[in-house]
Order: C-alpha cells, then structure tokens, then sequence
C-alpha cells in the first residue's frame, strides 16, 4: 500500500464527503478510493469511518487520525513547494471569485496586464455578490470586501475601502443637509441589503463615540451600482464604499454629508485556501493585485494621481 496515497485519498473522502466526489476530485474510480480506505484501516487494525447508506462520519480515532493525516500532507506539499516554486512558471487554470461591483470597476480593468505578463494561465472569473465557500466551490482565490476578514481561511490585506454617507446635489438642495446623525430620520435614505446592521445606520465622531441611528428607507437594494443610481437621481442619502463613488465624490455629482462623522472603514482582501503552499499561479496573482492596490488606491487618488 503506498501510505502517503491512502492519506491523500483518506483525507479527501473527509474533506468531500464522500467517496464519489473523493473519486472526482482525484480522478479515479469510486471502487480504488474504497480500497484504499479499506487497506487503511487494515493497516490501523481500526475503523476510521461510519458509513451510512446517506452520510459519512469520522469515528474518534478517525478524527484524530485525519487531523494527523492533513497536517502530513501539507508538510509535503509545503516541502515540495521549497524545491519547486522558484523554477515553476505561473500555468495552468485560476478560478477567482469576487463581488459583482468591484470585480467590473476595479478588477475587469486589471486582467489583460496580468494576461499579457502571464500568458500560460489561464483565467476563470466569476462575479458573485454572496460569500461563497472557496473549497467547496473550487475557487483558487476569492476577494472579499470585508470588515471582519476570514477565520477560515488565509488572507492577505489588498487595500482599505472608506464608506461614505452622500447625496446628489439635487436633492440637498430639495431637503436640505443633515447637521447631526439623528437628522437622518427625517431624509429619504436608501438601504444595503447586505448591510450587517440593517437599517441602523452606525456613525462614528472625532471623539470615537458612535451613534447609531434607525433611518427610514424608501428603498433597499443588495447592489451597490443601485443605491448609487438612485443617489445620482436625487432619490435620498446612501453610504456606499469610496470604491465604488469616489469617482462621483470628485466629480461633485455626489457631496459627502456629515463629513464629521465616519462610518467603520472596509478592507479589500484575497483570500485563499491555506498559506502553507500556494501555487506559482496564486502567488502571482496575489502580488499582482497587492502592487495594483497598493499605496493609495485608485479609488482614493486624486485625478491625475
């Protein structure tokens, strides 16, 4: 029995679930992932799974013995990846999962530079604004905009995103400008559906006292692109990202209000599976962005910066 196989595929029967999806995700058969488990637990002398006619489960040793198993197996990739990474050239397939509205603002932009500098990979982008599971839906590399980060995965800090509250002109003029926070109550406000605290707007003084208010939206939506159309129509008060308004912020088609106040800053972050060895094709992504965002990011620079 090759022993560092049968860890390989004991580990990616956990991992997946299943030997079926185990088989896929090895390209093998159902029946060789199955042998592989039963000369396992031969070799142990003990039952490492329950198998049920709908689900699989880890035994107590099988737990322990997993847990063992994964952390064998990136010590050998890790290992691998010492002799291996400076002489291997970006290749290969890279699946990449990000938010709708930056993924076209801030990303599309970016992608034939890193094509025509990395021409063996071969990119798959997908614009998705739910939080996807990474490993489950074969993601090589995420960004996620983020206040919390990622406790489940690796990640590295892009750039730092502020949230502005800002209305058009139009409609300042019509309703005029909030002197306070609790001023809000009485404006049209439009909603983020997304939005951690709903329709309790938290705002932040000079002296990092916060004051968090319930507005009154007319209008929710889970896109940023349509809070912000709203806004531009005169429709009511929003706080969107500067990555997504800075461009209407400095062209005065949107005016910031309660400038004296701030809402919780947003990080642009990559995510990824695990830290421990990352193929030459992440890696190069994952600098690229960085040297992109880096600095002061686009959204924050000044015209001509």
């Amino acid at each position: 029995m090759d022993r560092l196989r049968a860890f390989e595929v004991f580990v990616t029967v956990v991992s997946r679930g299943s030997f079926t999806r185990a088989a896929d995700a090895l390209e093998t058969s159902p029946a060789n992932v199955t042998r592989y488990v039963n000369e396992l637990e031969a070799h142990l002398g003990t039952r490492l799974l329950n198998r049920t006619s709908r689900r699989l489960s880890l035994t107590e040793g099988g737990e322990t013995f997993y847990a063992r198993c994964k952390s064998i197996l990136d010590d050998v990739a890790e290992t691998e990846g010492l002799v291996s990474s400076a002489s291997v050239e970006p290749r290969g397939r890279l699946r990449i999962n990000a938010p709708v509205s930056f993924g076209i603002l801030h990303l599309a932009p970016l992608w034939p530079e890193f094509m025509r500098k990395y021409p063996e990979v071969e990119l798959d982008v997908a614009l998705i604004d739910r939080v996807v599971d990474i490993v489950d839906e074969g993601y090589d590399l995420a960004i996620r905009i983020s206040r919390a980060g990622s406790t489940s995965h690796a990640a590295r800090k892009l750039a730092t995103s502020r949230n502005i509250l800002c209305a058009s002109p139009d409609y300042l003029a019509r309703c005029g400008y909030p002197a306070a926070p609790a001023d809000l109550i009485e404006h049209r406000c439009i909603g983020y559906s997304y939005a951690a605290t709903g329709d309790e707007w938290q705002l932040i003084d000079t002296e990092r006292k916060a004051h968090a208010v319930k507005v009154n939206c007319h209008m929710h939506t889970n896109n940023g692109d349509t809070a912000r159309a709203a806004a531009l129509a005169g429709q009511g008060v929003i706080w969107q990202p500067t990555f997504l308004i800075g461009n209407d912020l400095r062209a005065g088609k949107l005016v910031q209000v309660l400038p004296e106040y701030r809402l919780p800053d947003i990080d642009v972050l990559a995510l990824y599976p695990s830290r421990r060895h990352l193929s030459a094709k992440i890696r190069a992504m994952i600098d690229f962005l960085a040297d992109a965002f880096g600095g002061v990011p686009p959204w924050d620079r000044a015209d001509g910066d």
